[in-house]
């Protein structure tokens, strides 16, 4: 087996050297996210939820979880300004439960992924919404305030960090290595 995940060709990350910040923040975004979807392609229930080292919850399907919360709280609760809703997969008595509920098992797979691309796609439809303008712009957060701009900037590092975690998961389920 190839340590390449795709040929070039078939890549469905861009690289189009956008014109203006808010298309830059989107197609990083973007990429990063397809960067996770990539990492578990075609790996079976026990492979995604398989932990890396004891004592740690990080797999592969607990990422895929954790993300699914990453975009419910900055875009929904923090900036369409929701504060009041409830977080996924987490609770006040787990604020791990996105880890810790990672288990192999086809039907929380099923539920990972759909909710992930179902927030990704409320997520991207704020953006699509959003003025470039607007990036200064702030909204209430925590006992402050935090501006459009920031989020953006701290949602592609989050993916960053954790597409990094993505790639060494997924070299030790099955050699695989980044592209």
């Amino acid at each position: 087996m190839s340590d390449m995940w795709t040929v070039p060709e078939l890549d469905p990350r861009t690289y189009a050297n956008p014109v203006g910040e808010l298309a830059t923040y989107r197609e990083y975004l973007t990429n990063y996210r397809l960067t996770i979807e990539l990492k578990c392609q075609d790996l079976d229930a026990e492979q995604l939820a398989r932990r890396s080292v004891p004592p740690s919850t990080l797999s592969l399907l607990g990422l895929v979880r954790h993300l699914v919360g990453v975009e419910n709280h900055w875009f929904h609760r923090v900036l369409d300004r929701h504060p009041e809703d409830e977080s996924i997969y987490l609770t006040p008595e787990d604020r791990d439960a996105d880890f810790n509920g990672a288990v192999a098992d086809d039907a929380v797979v099923a539920d990972a992924f759909t909710t992930w691309k179902a927030e990704i796609d409320r997520s991207d439809r704020w953006l699509d919404a959003l003025d470039e303008s607007r990036l200064g712009d702030t909204v209430p957060h925590r006992d402050g305030t935090v501006s459009v701009r920031d989020v953006l900037v701290h949602l592609i590092e989050e993916y960053a960090r954790h597409a990094g975690h993505a790639d060494l998961l997924r070299e030790c389920i099955d050699g695989r290595t980044g592209q």
